[in-house]
């Protein structure tokens, strides 16, 4: 029986033994990534069966082409940094990196970007795998490109997240350039490297590649480098980074590229006429959702776009309440660990549904409402300084309308911060909401300051109050005594 007659007869009471030959389970995962893993992890921990359904390797792309193998890359740089900057050790932290060394590094978090290790945890898990490209084929159904059909008795997550955008720039396309994937998984230090983008992607290659030995250029379109972060962020960073040879030029666009043959030099050409020739070129400009291909047609959903969804990561706009898009698809925040914790709201959320449980959605911090993404979505910078960030921007609090009070201190003047190195140069702000006398952001920059990020995202998610605050005492001498610093202050 074809799979279109086998599932008519299922919904026409037929025999549940068709089900089962096309693959019936209560919750289908599209992707396997570190967000669909999560959100099956939590339905199949809830009591509801799972499978994955995965085209590339199980893991995804914060495991193989982004987080992991990036940071790999960018750690013997911020450590050879800080040695660098201690008495009686920095004589002793000479010459270049180990090129080779690093890759391997890089190579051996990468698995060598092998999955096994991944599938056999969600075989002890007890989650299902089918390897191949899933399409959604109707309500609850999603058929793989090996000719099954899967069906979900209560729920679709869509976790196929999302991918790096070629602008439409002349000649662009032609030249291959690196996207994000190929500067994390290059085998040689290309001579030249110009990078166009001044997000963390950009900044963090540029810091990578700059100091295993390759000539950068940084060509950033607005006036300054991480622009959703505060601005003394982006033009600290970016001192750290002319100090370490790096060419930044702002305010510029790329008019054209060319490269005449495979493999050879690439030109690139600004706006004002001016032309950069490299060996690479890296295009760091935006990402789009990888839901061009997913059959979202068949649901009434335009295919290639982002999903729009509730605080539950719920498609409203599918009639049933049966499909989710968890992670970046969504386009609420689109990092790793936000991915995560989506999928554990929506796994919670789907196994509730599933018992007919009441969905806690008039409970903003309710264990099915994803409220983080909007109020405290906390990133690292992995540069040298490092940037670290929650919650809102000055700039950010002041367009939601909030009447704020700004606090910023010399992170370089706290007394941990001077024993970490000599000369440490960083900063640290809050964003205190006056009336309710809660945090609404942190950020700070300077050498180690992401391990000081969960403090102050415990305290934005927490709605701490400052008056509490006070009463957390930091301990001496840590990097951490900024805290006290901040809170003086704004106590006065």
């Amino acid at each position: 029986m074809a799979a279109t007659e086998a599932t008519q007869a299922a919904d026409d009471g037929g025999p549940s033994l068709l089900l089962e030959s096309l693959g019936e389970y209560d919750v289908v995962v599209l992707g396997g990534g570190p967000t669909g893993e999560n959100l099956a992890d939590r339905a199949h921990a809830a009591g509801l069966s799972a499978v994955l359904v995965e085209s590339e390797l199980v893991g995804g792309e914060c495991s193989y082409w982004a987080c992991i193998p990036s940071k790999a890359l960018l750690r013997p740089v911020t450590a050879r940094s800080d040695a660098r900057q201690v008495p009686g050790l920095r004589d002793a932290v000479t010459g270049p990196l180990d090129t080779p060394a690093v890759l391997a590094h890089r190579d051996a978090f990468t698995s060598h970007w092998n999955d096994d290790g991944q599938v056999r945890w969600l075989d002890s898990a007890g989650i299902d795998l089918v390897r191949g490209h899933g399409r959604l084929a109707g309500p609850r159904r999603v058929a793989v490109d090996d000719g099954q059909v899967l069906i979900a008795r209560h729920a679709v997550a869509v976790c196929t997240g999302s991918r790096a955008v070629l602008p439409d720039i002349p000649g662009l396309a032609a030249a291959k350039p690196w996207t994000s994937r190929d500067a994390t998984s290059a085998k040689d230090v290309p001579g030249r490297l110009v990078i166009v983008g001044g997000g963390v992607v950009g900044v963090e290659m540029a810091t990578a590649w700059r100091a295993l030995g390759a000539s950068v250029t940084l060509l950033v379109r607005g006036d300054g480098l991480l622009p959703r972060m505060e601005p003394f962020a982006g033009r600290l960073v970016a001192e750290s980074l002319a100090e370490a040879g790096v060419f930044l030029r702002t305010g510029v666009a790329v008019r054209e590229v060319r490269r005449e043959a495979p493999g050879g030099v690439v030109t690139v050409v600004l706006d004002s006429g001016d032309e950069i020739v490299a060996d690479e070129l890296l295009i760091a400009t935006g990402r789009a959702p990888r839901t061009d291909d997913l059959g979202l047609e068949t649901v009434g959903l335009e295919p290639g776009s982002w999903l729009d969804v509730d605080d539950s990561c719920r498609v409203p706009a599918v009639t049933g309440g049966w499909l989710y898009g968890v992670g970046d698809v969504n386009h609420r925040a689109l990092l790793t660990h936000q991915g995560k914790y989506q999928a554990r709201i929506a796994g919670a959320a789907i196994a509730a549904r599933a018992r007919r449980v009441p969905i806690l959605e008039s409970d903003r911090w309710g264990a099915h409402t994803a409220t983080a993404d909007t109020a405290a979505v906390p990133q690292v910078v992995f540069s040298d300084p490092e940037a670290a960030s929650v919650g809102l921007t000055a700039a950010q609090a002041e367009r939601a309308g909030y009447r704020t009070r700004v606090v910023d201190q010399d992170l370089g003047a706290v007394a941990g911060a001077s024993l970490y190195a000599d000369g440490y140069r960083g900063r640290a702000r809050m964003v205190v909401d006056l009336d309710r006398e809660v945090l609404l952001g942190a950020t700070f920059v300077g050498p180690g300051v992401g391990e000081l990020l969960h403090s102050a995202t415990v305290a934005v998610a927490g709605e701490v109050p400052v008056e509490r605050l006070w009463h957390a005492v930091p301990a001496f001498p840590t990097i951490s005594e900024v805290w006290l610093r901040l809170l003086e202050a704004y106590r006065g």
